[in-house]
């Protein structure tokens, strides 16, 4: 069923609510993207990989936090997460003064252990995203604690949203935006805020090829599950897509596309060789479309691409990007 996605009013609000805890991320032109597609096309970059926690996350997070109650609060909340959202949360939950027990792969980078437990919050480790969701549902039916889920509800959407109030603020001429999806909380609470001041604007969604549930549910007219995801951006491995989130990528995003798990690795080579950032696979996942299944198609467009987070180790970096040749087509 349609849902009505949060006014800009009730974004606007959550803004100033979340003031100072959340950072206006930078947009800025990117020269050297623009050089390597080889034609008229403009190119921006939200720079997302620079908000508290290093990843988009802690927006959604702390809009959910300052919405609970105070009884709510005291009994703690729960997370599950293949590292971001679970970091968002220990920071969320830090900031109102509330106790957090978060669910985290096994297989997560140490980096993004270390940055939840040095928030404060207690980590349960399990082997697969499966898993992990059913344990956190566990612990809040157990501890009753409030469980923060990583994409889908309206404090997310708000959260999300305020980027793409940022976007129309920071930046006067674009027609296009990329974003990289997982569950879709991020592209449909950028996508509801963005619409509702630029409708005639291009919303583009890109996911890995391995974690393709927004593809198979837009195909359904459903939210649908992917038995096995398999894919290096784990970030985007969302296990399905639910109602809310789906319901608004289906109102606001115009068109998906796919890239690889080379491409993105290509592309993580790219971003260090042309803008000096080292970031996460799902980071490269908008820049990828651009230089692959998007390259050419848009042609004297003004594009903004978010880029949504940074939480890699450089061990890690160094072994998955790929630094040979221009581009990831």
């Amino acid at each position: 069923m349609p849902v009505n996605g949060p006014t800009l009013a009730e974004i606007d609000a959550l803004r100033h609510a979340e003031l100072p805890e959340i950072v206006r991320t930078p947009l800025l032109r990117c020269a050297g993207l623009e050089a390597l597609m080889g034609s008229d096309t403009r190119i921006f970059a939200k720079l997302e990989f620079l908000q508290r926690t290093g990843t988009f996350k802690a927006r959604g997070a702390l809009s959910v936090l300052k919405g609970l109650t105070d009884a709510q609060l005291e009994a703690g909340v729960t997370a599950v997460s293949a590292g971001n959202h679970a970091i968002a949360t220990a920071f969320a939950a830090q900031v109102v003064g509330a106790s957090a027990k978060v669910v985290m792969l096994a297989a997560a980078s140490p980096v993004r252990i270390e940055a939840c437990r040095s928030y404060g919050a207690e980590l349960v480790l399990v082997d697969n995203v499966h898993t992990a969701f059913s344990v956190a549902e566990q612990i809040q039916r157990d501890e009753g604690r409030f469980l923060v889920h990583p994409f889908e509800g309206e404090a997310i959407a708000k959260g999300t949203g305020v980027i793409g109030l940022e976007i129309c603020e920071q930046c006067d001429d674009f027609d296009t935006v990329v974003v990289s999806i997982g569950g879709g909380g991020l592209i449909g609470g950028i996508g509801n805020a963005i619409k509702q001041i630029r409708p005639e604007c291009q919303l583009i969604g890109v996911e890995p090829e391995g974690a393709d549930s927004m593809h198979r549910s837009f195909a359904a007219n459903a939210p649908q599950a992917i038995d096995k995801i398999q894919t290096i951006a784990d970030s985007l491995g969302a296990p399905f897509a639910l109602p809310y989130s789906f319901e608004l990528c289906r109102e606001h995003v115009d068109r998906l596309v796919m890239v690889s798990d080379k491409q993105l690795c290509s592309t993580m080579g790219v971003l260090f060789k042309s803008m000096k950032i080292a970031v996460e696979p799902a980071c490269a996942a908008s820049t990828a479309a651009l230089l692959g299944p998007l390259r050419g198609q848009l042609n004297g467009k003004s594009v903004v691409i978010v880029m949504c987070g940074s939480n890699i180790d450089w061990t890690t970096f160094a072994a998955q990007a790929i630094f040979e040749g221009d581009h990831a087509a």
